[in-house]
């Protein structure tokens, strides 16, 4: 799962690995276990590009791992590195946004060391603008919005398939059995 911040790509990915019956990672909540820091704290005490050199290391480690959803950091997906062994070991789903659905879901959390500014609105127009090229490069793009998990971890499983080829009958079946209410 690869987006920025506020896209979903915790809260979609989990309920798509429950779906799935995968185990769900959160690349983040790994490189805080490494580093036994917060992402703020690696931020503030080392820089940005100390913690991207870390993150490349651990979505490499994770990705050697079997199958999965990896939800990556916004900034994560923007590493040729990264890119290239994702593209070998999996397949990307980009979580697309608009800037009001970001925004009033970024707004929420307080945990977001490039948002500490006087003008977040514009730090994320910036960030959308050099990112969605990138990210546009992912396999998968779903369009996030303002729906129930489900809704959402179901538009991932379809466009995966139609990505790899159509619907299978694990899909149908989950169609017609999943409990499609708000989580």
């Amino acid at each position: 799962m690869v987006g920025l911040m506020g896209c979903g790509k915790t809260s979609v990915g989990r309920r798509l690995a429950q779906i799935l019956d995968l185990n769900f990672v959160d690349a983040d909540e790994e490189i805080e276990k490494s580093a036994s820091k917060t992402i703020a704290e690696i931020f503030e005490d080392h820089g940005e590009d100390y913690f991207r050199a870390g993150e490349r290391r651990v979505i490499a480690r994770l990705l050697k791992a079997s199958r999965q959803v990896l939800a990556t950091g916004g900034g994560a997906y923007l590493s040729p590195e990264t890119r290239q062994a994702v593209r070998e070991r999996g397949v990307s789903v980009w979580l697309k946004a608009d800037l009001p659905t970001l925004m009033r879901r970024v707004r929420r959390r307080t945990n977001r060391p490039l948002l500490r500014t006087a003008d977040p609105e514009a730090v994320m127009r910036t960030l959308m603008e050099a990112r969605y090229p990138v990210y546009a490069e992912a396999d998968v793009t779903v369009e996030s919005r303002e729906v129930a998990h489900d809704v959402m971890a179901m538009d991932v499983i379809l466009a995966l398939d139609a990505f790899l080829g159509g619907p299978s009958a694990d899909t149908a079946d989950l169609l017609k059995t999943e409990d499609r209410t708000p989580s």
